[in-house]
């Protein structure tokens, strides 16, 4: 499967702890030159536990009853979590569900820089 940078998949994502695993969506932030070099990806978590940490400038909003939110294929209004990244094998993706807008990639962009420290 073919996945781009934007898109909102489905992956079996694993606990922090490693205690386990859920199917959840989550956001392609890696480029689409190394997506087709390397046979992993970078994504971010996404959640739809709407508790924002106060200040999150790591945190993204989906509002699904936008029409940008509409096109990220999410049911539920939902955080995507620039500061939960994780390493994924492309081949293991279920699904592509949607994607994010190019505005709303350079908010994304905004947060990874946040998070990673990138003036």
């Amino acid at each position: 499967m073919k996945i781009r940078r934007g898109d909102i998949v489905i992956v079996d994502f694993p606990y922090s702890d490693q205690t386990g695993r859920k199917v959840r969506p989550a956001l392609v932030v890696q480029s689409n030159v190394w997506n087709q070099r390397l046979d992993d990806t970078i994504l971010a978590l996404i959640t739809s536990s709407r508790h924002r940490k106060v200040g999150a400038t790591t945190q993204y909003l989906v509002d699904i009853s936008t029409d940008e939110g509409q096109q990220t294929g999410l049911r539920l209004d939902s955080v995507i979590q620039c500061e939960n990244l994780i390493t994924y094998d492309q081949s293991l993706v279920l699904r592509v569900i949607g994607s994010l807008s190019a505005s709303a990639m350079r908010q994304i962009d905004a947060c990874l820089k946040a998070v990673l420290g990138i003036p």
